[in-house]
């Protein structure tokens, strides 16, 4: 027989474990592991997080501008007609900003600084927040074919035109003739976007339209997260030079005047959007000044801002 195989020895060794310092170390390079992990994960959370803020304040103040700035490239349109046009028989508009306001395209552009002159009527004071109130008034850029009852329209011709209600039109006897729906618009900014209710409250631009009914009493949302509006309006003098003016310094005319005014020389209008993220930023603090034409704001907060800025030239305002 085989004598059998002599044990093999075994260090004592083999069956170690780990040492309390070995395990300490380990623990403590895994735990610097994890905590480079997670400090990668939350930088790209909050980049993220900013880029969605940056990504929210460009399509608000963008959208807000290019609004603007189509409405005002047509403010004062007139249809056919170049002269003034007649004020006619509009009649009762509910909730109008001032009797004899909404029709009154002869004055394509209006506006107000810094204030609200319509408190009581078509801008109540819980809706307004800052900023400059800005009126552009027009005909419809295409005539109307079936006329209703319950809408302000503009006959014109090449001669003369003339406000009138519903459809039944004003005879003329110049050809061609057209009519068109009257369009009117009343921007300003509100301290809200949904409801006064809504937490935290974001700041959007609004406007008035003039609607069927007649009636100016449903405000429409134009872009949420717009804080503040500014305008300067541009006013041609004989010599071909341009001044730009805040609207009190322009003209104390009323909104309603249908004789020629200084607002008949705006040529050009300047516009200022401040653009605020809807949620302040954790880690974020924003301490920036901004200067919109005559308002210098300084904030000191965790939101996000952006300017927006354009010049919009005008081409329908003058007599």
């Amino acid at each position: 027989m085989r004598n059998p195989a002599p044990n093999t020895p075994v260090s004592r060794f083999s069956d170690r474990g780990f040492t309390l310092v070995e395990l300490m170390i380990a623990m403590t390079l895994g735990l610097f592991l994890m905590l480079t992990i997670l400090a990668s994960l939350l930088s790209a959370t909050s980049m993220n997080r900013s880029n969605g803020r940056t990504a929210e304040l460009q399509t608000n103040g963008q959208y807000a501008l290019e609004v603007l700035r189509r409405d005002l490239l047509h403010a004062g349109f007139r249809g056919l007609t170049y002269v003034l046009p007649g004020t006619g028989t509009p009649g009762v508009i509910a909730s109008e900003c001032v009797a004899g306001f909404a029709a009154n395209i002869g004055m394509g552009i209006w506006g107000a600084n810094d204030s609200n002159p319509f408190t009581g009527t078509c801008i109540p004071a819980a809706r307004y927040s800052k900023g400059d109130i800005l009126v552009s008034r027009r005909a419809a850029l295409a005539p109307t074919a079936v006329l209703a009852a319950n809408q302000i329209y503009l006959r014109s011709s090449y001669e003369r035109a003339l406000v009138f209600k519903g459809n039944a039109p004003p005879a003329f006897t110049e050809v061609p003739v057209q009519d068109f729906a009257i369009e009117t618009y009343v921007y300003y900014i509100s301290p809200y976007t949904t409801s006064a209710a809504e937490s935290p409250k974001i700041p959007a631009l609004y406007r008035v339209p003039l609607n069927a009914g007649p009636t100016m009493a449903t405000p429409e949302l134009v872009a949420t997260g717009i804080e503040n509006l500014q305008v300067q309006y541009g006013r041609l003098y004989t010599n071909g030079t341009t001044r730009y003016f805040d609207a009190n310094n322009l003209s104390t005319v009323a909104s309603t005047d249908t004789t020629p005014s200084e607002w008949d020389e705006v040529r050009s209008v300047r516009l200022w959007l401040l653009a605020r993220a809807s949620a302040a930023e954790v880690g974020y603090k924003n301490t920036s000044t901004y200067q919109m034409g005559d308002k210098t704001i300084t904030v000191n907060d965790g939101f996000r801002r952006q300017l927006y800025t354009t010049v919009v030239m005008l081409r329908n305002n003058e007599i």
